[in-house]
């Protein structure tokens, strides 16, 4: 028999329904994804501790604060807020504390080496563990002195990339410290891509209270434009395909 209004509408909404759920779907989980870590440490011209400062960035969007005077992980804005009540938020202390100690003291190393007591060097290092859309995570660290980007660090295949001139100076004295390759290897391919994983898994979540602090380099994420306008665009067609059923099906 040939089926009713009333069926083919029943139809229609179910078409609809799996087209909604495959739409979130796509929308919730980014085609890729950047986790970073960005520090900043300065040696002081005067007598005392040197200042630093780490951020966190999720595909650009700031989401901690790490404070290395208190030790402590502030939460940034409203991503911030909703990772911090996440199982891997606190698990970043330790890692970010240890970075941060050990970067410090081959800081004040190289000042002692290279530059006189009147002079100021801050050292920038960024770690970065990506996902993507082919589902594998890499991480890499990217290092600069007074602002000058030196060198990058391959934690992959242990590899350095320097650009002149002083990179290979500096890369020299990064290189020769074991405990610290050891430690930008472990921190990179261990701790680094486990954070990707947690904030992967749980990206859909985060999107209802972040969709506003959006960056802007979000805005061609793949998944995330017209979601919404696509459905709208494709049902029309739903409709066409179910009321030109023949009969029986």
């Amino acid at each position: 028999a040939e089926p009713t209004g009333a069926t083919k509408f029943t139809w229609c909404l179910r078409l609809l329904f799996l087209l909604l759920f495959l739409v979130r779907e796509i929308k919730a989980a980014p085609a890729a994804l950047s986790l970073s870590y960005n520090f900043s440490i300065t040696s002081q011209p005067r007598p005392g501790p040197s200042w630093c400062e780490i951020q966190g960035q999720v595909n650009g969007n700031k989401f901690l604060s790490y404070a290395c005077g208190s030790k402590e992980i502030k939460p940034v804005g409203s991503l911030g807020m909703k990772l911090k009540d996440t199982a891997f938020w606190g698990t970043q202390r330790e890692p970010l504390k240890d970075l941060e100690e050990e970067l410090r003291k081959k800081l004040l190393d190289i000042k002692t080496e290279i530059f006189t007591k009147s002079d100021s060097l801050t050292l920038q290092g960024r770690l970065m563990c990506e996902r993507g859309a082919n589902g594998h995570t890499r991480g890499s660290w990217r290092f600069a002195f007074n602002e000058q980007f030196t060198c990058l660090f391959d934690p992959e295949n242990r590899k350095w990339t320097v650009v002149p001139p002083g990179g290979q100076w500096f890369k020299g004295t990064l290189d020769n410290d074991g405990e610290l390759t050891k430690l930008l290897i472990g921190t990179a391919n261990g701790d680094c891509k486990s954070w990707l994983q947690h904030v992967w898994e749980r990206w859909d979540e985060t999107q209802e209270t972040t969709d506003r602090d959006i960056h802007p380099s979000m805005a061609n994420v793949p998944g995330r434009i017209m979601a919404t306008e696509m459905v709208f665009l494709l049902f029309p067609f739903l409709r066409i395909i179910v009321f030109s059923m023949p009969p029986g099906v």
